[in-house]
């Protein structure tokens, strides 16, 4: 892979090789854009196959981090890290406490938070050498777990999606697919249940999937076939690029509405869902809970005002819907558009644009 053009095709800033030989560190921080503010997003610990895929994925993630941020209105950046490794197995003090060290190093460009393979309590590892960290245990003054306002947030956004597809956000009487019910889909569902829905659930641990069907009702999908389930939303909480070639033409639902990252394969595949007359509410918006929640951390946390920023997924939502009808293009279109007009406004209004130095704002 050539680093260097795939940072250029997409406007990256920076990508950082973190190597520490005592833990065993192997971990990649990539900032793709700092013009609304310091580049946010979560570090993943997962086994990669290869670093070329650790590359591949922690360029896609932080690019998405920017996206995510501009159309939720935050004033934040996008970023990403990888930790190359076995979280069960390969995660120690002495390699958290290093990668640490190299967010620090990074004087504030890059603040990191929890991602799938990372904990809070890791978090707080982390923090004994950084001051660039949320989403840290409420002993350390934080917020704790995301998950919560994440899984709030799709819940809004799929109720915005109903809005927009069946003329009501009332989900009473619903059908939802949820893949994967792990922190966030499992959240999800009780918000779900709690609002009348009927849910049908899919995930690779059975004994998440018997809790969903004891305390929710939940019907059972096995993970190859719940693409072909009968529903009014498909709700995605697992990996990405879970939305392509072969599994659109089995999707038997009016909407897609999940937390899962990246969810479509390649943008044509927003396209085939608009084809197929399925309403796609684009993942990095309905997925914001979370990072929305963290950026009310770094301002003075107040759950109260976090969870009112959180709501606002909803009215954006419509507002994307509302360009995509209007522009008549799809809605992942409309999504890019909303972040990408944002960040063109704020990089022609201070002068700011990718590689140079952010100049002070003038006070006066």
């Amino acid at each position: 892979m050539d680093i260097f053009e795939a940072m250029a095709g997409a406007d990256y800033e920076q990508v950082v090789f973190c190597r520490d030989e005592a833990s065993g560190l192997k971990a990649i921080i990539a900032i793709h854009d700092t013009t609304l503010g310091p580049a946010l997003g979560g570090c993943r610990m997962w086994n990669y196959p290869s670093e070329e895929e650790a590359l591949v994925d922690v360029l896609r993630l932080a690019k998405g981090m920017t996206y995510k941020s501009a159309a939720a209105g935050l004033n934040l950046g996008g970023g990403k890290a990888v930790i190359i490794g076995d979280p069960a197995s390969d995660k120690s003090e002495a390699l958290l406490r290093a990668f640490g060290r190299f967010v620090q190093g990074l004087n504030g460009r890059y603040i990191t938070a929890e991602d799938v393979g990372t904990t809070v309590a890791d978090m707080d590892t982390i923090q004994m050498e950084t001051d660039f960290v949320a989403g840290t245990s409420s002993e350390h003054g934080s917020s704790g777990d995301p998950s919560p306002y994440t899984a709030l947030g799709v819940f809004h956004g799929i109720r915005a999606a109903a809005q927009e597809r069946f003329g009501s956000p009332d989900l009473s009487g619903r059908t939802v697919a949820v893949q994967g019910i792990g922190s966030v889909g499992y959240a999800l569902c009780g918000l779900l249940h709690e609002a009348g829905a009927k849910l049908i659930v899919s995930d690779i641990r059975d004994d998440a999937l018997m809790r969903a069907h004891e305390q929710f009702g939940a019907s059972v999908a096995a993970s190859s076939a719940v693409y072909d389930a009968d529903c009014d939303v498909f709700a995605p909480c697992a990996f990405g690029a879970i939305l392509n070639d072969e599994t659109i033409p089995r999707l038997r639902c009016a909407v897609v509405a999940g937390s899962a990252n990246n969810q479509l394969k390649e943008p044509r595949h927003g396209d085939m869902l608009e084809s197929r007359g399925i309403l796609y509410a684009p993942d990095y918006v309905v997925n914001a809970g979370g990072v929305i929640n963290i950026s009310v951390e770094l301002e003075g946390y107040s759950a109260a005002r976090a969870r009112h920023k959180v709501e606002q997924i909803y009215p954006i939502l419509l507002r994307l819907f509302g360009i995509a009808r209007k522009e008549n293009i799809p809605t992942y279109a409309a999504a890019d558009r909303l972040a990408e007009q944002r960040i063109s406004a704020i990089r022609r209004s201070t002068g700011f644009y990718v590689g140079s130095e952010r100049r002070p704002r003038n006070k006066s």
